[in-house]
């Protein structure tokens, strides 16, 4: 039985992945990452490593979720080092949760490599604190991306405009 690292990319810059997930691609067999990873990182792999694109933008899916989990589950039961590469946080809107419940379900082991989350660096690069001890001391992260078969929005716009505090809105 191998393993799989959910490991999040970062918000886009190559300088600001950990160190942590920069050794886990140089020492993955088997990389499996999403369309929002910056392409460079796909050069710190080492030879022979399998490089799977899964990338997801809009309603342009490469794979279905479901494949996707079947696929880490895969691979990794095969023995094989498997990281599971995903901008951002995988925990944070990347489907990170899913991707761990099917791991765990399948009896494989895991572990979660969190990110910088570009809920906090986008604004971070343009001077802009999140939050602030004399204006600010709640933020609020949601999707404009739900789930589509639930055919309804479980966010209420109008309490979420009038709550206090910062909001970042991703995807």
């Amino acid at each position: 039985m191998g393993i799989c690292y959910l490991v999040g990319a970062g918000p886009g810059d190559p300088g600001l992945v950990t160190l942590r997930a920069k050794e886990l691609i140089v020492e993955a067999d088997v990389l499996v990452h999403d369309a929002l990873i910056p392409p460079e990182l796909l050069h710190w792999t080492k030879p022979g490593c399998e490089i799977i694109h899964v990338g997801k933008r809009a309603k342009d899916h490469t794979l279905p979720q479901d494949q996707i989990n079947a696929l880490i589950v895969e691979r990794s039961q095969q023995g094989k080092m498997v990281v599971r590469l995903k901008g951002g946080d995988p925990m944070i809107f990347g489907r990170g949760g899913e991707e761990a419940a099917e791991l765990a379900a399948a009896g494989v082991p895991f572990e979660i490599v969190p990110g910088i989350s570009s809920a906090i660096a986008g604004p971070a690069y343009a001077g802009i604190p999140v939050t602030h001890r004399d204006h600010n001391t709640q933020l609020t992260i949601f999707t404009g991306h739900e789930d589509p078969t639930k055919g309804f929005s479980s966010l209420d716009y109008r309490q979420l405009a009038t709550a206090p505090g910062t909001k970042v809105f991703l995807m």
